[in-house]
């Protein structure tokens, strides 16, 4: 059974950072194509940022120079490192993992105050 765990949300005060966590059990996770999504409070759930089974990364223009995606594949751990933060950054961030089946998360909190 896929299990994905993230962590490391919390409050933080514009312009701080936070580094979130997916940890994974249940499949490698250096064989799938894994993203970050958000989703704020009324809104839709949008995509973040995406790592390939190669390592290639790609962003949303949002956040694009402030946040950076990465693997660990010794740890089978994908993190998210938010610099910059701002208040519109607040939402429940969500990791998704996609080989032949889709995971997600159950989701970290992250708040950003003003």
């Amino acid at each position: 059974q896929v299990q994905l765990v993230e962590s490391g949300g919390g409050l933080v005060q514009a312009g701080g950072s936070l580094r979130l966590f997916c940890a994974a059990s249940g499949t490698m996770l250096s064989n799938n194509v894994m993203k970050w999504y958000r989703q704020a409070p009324g809104k839709q759930r949008e995509w973040v940022a995406t790592i390939t089974r190669g390592g290639s990364t790609n962003y949303a223009d949002s956040v694009k120079g402030r946040f950076t995606i990465s693997r660990d594949n010794a740890k089978n751990t994908v993190y998210l490192q938010m610099n910059s933060l701002k208040p519109e950054d607040t939402a429940v961030y969500y990791c998704h993992a996609f080989s032949s089946d889709c995971y997600w998360g159950q989701g970290t909190q992250v708040s950003v105050s003003s």
